[in-house]
């Protein structure tokens, strides 16, 4: 995948604030007044956007351009909260990068809370949800394994292989290892393709048989196999190649 080129500079490492676009004085003025007045529905997502990072740009920088700006490079608010620090700092500076990454660590824990308190099997759309907003905006690949307890929920989700734009490494001895460790009586898998294709390769399928074999004989079951592609979450058991 091509690299897309800085918007604020050739080749820094972090930007400085955006400069201010327009003579108001607080471009956020507005939306300030209308969240007062109405409450968060009133905000569209660059609008919401633009009032968190207020609060963490340079004195004179506008929020409003630099929430436009952020929307438009990584795709929309999904894919910016989620993208690398360093790729945010590149846009928005060191600061509001660290405030989106802290607030993305927020919503991940959000919605991995519900997955240790009932079963993992009876909330796909869940586990879908809660994969899209850890995996969706990375420019690698990366394989997670999620452990789960006899009863289904979640003890923990670890990332277990850091790869290329398309491939990450998967070693199914570790898997069974860590697995062991966690007295964990099933799996599930799951990697990035940050192409934004989902289908699985045969790379995918071979790897997921290999590890389904490594684990069986520990009396570890892999329920399932997902692809998180962008919004898209391919799963190898729904597509009947597991």
């Amino acid at each position: 995948m091509a690299e897309q080129s800085d918007l604020f500079g050739p080749r820094v490492a972090e930007a400085p604030a955006l400069s201010v676009i327009g003579a108001t004085a607080d471009p956020c003025a507005e939306l300030r007044e209308r969240f007062a007045a109405f409450g968060p529905t009133a905000l569209d997502e660059g609008d919401t956007l633009a009032l968190i990072l207020v609060r963490c740009l340079r004195p004179g920088a506008n929020a409003i351009c630099a929430a436009d700006t952020l929307m438009a490079r990584f795709g929309g608010l999904g894919r910016v909260f989620g993208t690398p620090e360093p790729e945010l700092a590149r846009v928005v500076g060191g600061a509001a990068a660290r405030e989106l990454s802290l607030l993305h660590g927020l919503l991940v824990r959000v919605l991995e809370h519900p997955l240790r308190q009932r079963t993992v099997l009876g909330s796909y759309e869940a586990v879908k949800t809660y994969l899209r907003a850890r995996l969706a905006a990375l420019p690698r690949e990366v394989f997670h394994v999620l452990f789960l307890d006899k009863r289904n929920q979640l003890i923990a989700d670890e990332r277990l292989g850091v790869g290329t734009v398309d491939h990450a490494p998967v070693y199914p001895r570790e898997v069974a290892r860590r697995a062991l460790e966690l007295s964990a009586s099933a799996i599930l898998l799951a990697h990035n393709h940050p192409s934004g294709d989902p289908t699985p390769s045969r790379a995918d399928i071979d790897m997921t048989r290999q590890v389904a074999d490594a684990v069986k004989v520990l009396q570890i079951v892999v329920h399932d196999h997902f692809i998180v592609a962008g919004d898209q979450v391919a799963s190898l058991r729904s597509l009947g190649l597991m």
